[in-house]
């Protein structure tokens, strides 16, 4: 190849792409796909799209939320979240972002805005991830989740929130590494700038 040149990448028609696509498993929420030589995972739901909740309380504590998750067989800290439009297929990200916060933490939000989305683990599954950011809170219950859940929820000072996190990995839990994505975007859009003031939103 002649210097100077970029390294071609494969096409959209490369061998695996267009291996038969084989589902191998289906269930409520997730199906097992099979292409070529990878396997893959997929959402059920229309979109496959969830949604990451960002949401400080006025008085300056960021929202995370705590569960036992069982294919870790762990209790995990996590960013409150929840998946798009499995209940109302017309669900907006905005309007399930809300919901789940409120069902999760007893934060209502007034308003929502998408900052990014993106892939959660690019060779795993084709979900997508939205970081939405809760705007204005108000204290409406408990939080805890549906029937099916037993969340905590902590309110944690934003100044306190890293060496929080910290604290409870050495106390065994395990902490999802979208938490510091969530730091990160408390006070700041996806491009650096001071938040509201440069977000990008990327399919």
């Amino acid at each position: 190849m002649p210097p100077g040149l970029p390294y071609p990448s494969r096409p959209p028609g490369s061998i695996v792409a267009m291996s038969e696509r084989k589902v191998v498993h289906e269930g409520k929420y997730l199906r097992m796909v099979v292409q070529g030589h990878w396997e893959y995972v997929e959402r059920t739901h229309a979109g496959g799209l969830a949604a990451i909740i960002v949401a400080m309380t006025p008085d300056d504590r960021i929202l995370f939320v705590e569960q036992f998750r069982i294919p870790l067989q762990q209790k995990a800290i996590e960013l409150p979240a929840g998946l798009v439009g499995d209940i109302d297929a017309g669900e907006s990200i905005e309007q399930s972002a809300i919901r789940e916060l409120e069902e999760e933490t007893g934060w209502r939000a007034a308003r929502a805005e998408v900052l990014f989305i993106g892939p959660t683990s690019a060779g795993l599954t084709n979900e997508r991830i939205a970081y939405v950011r809760a705007c204005d809170l108000e204290q409406t219950g408990e939080g805890g989740g549906d029937e099916t859940e037993d969340i905590v929820v902590h309110a944690v000072p934003r100044a306190e929130a890293p060496a929080w996190l910290m604290r409870k990995a050495r106390e065994g839990y395990a902490l999802d590494a979208k938490l510091w994505t969530g730091l990160w975007l408390v006070d700041r859009d996806p491009d650096g700038s001071p938040a509201g003031s440069g977000k990008t939103r990327r399919a």
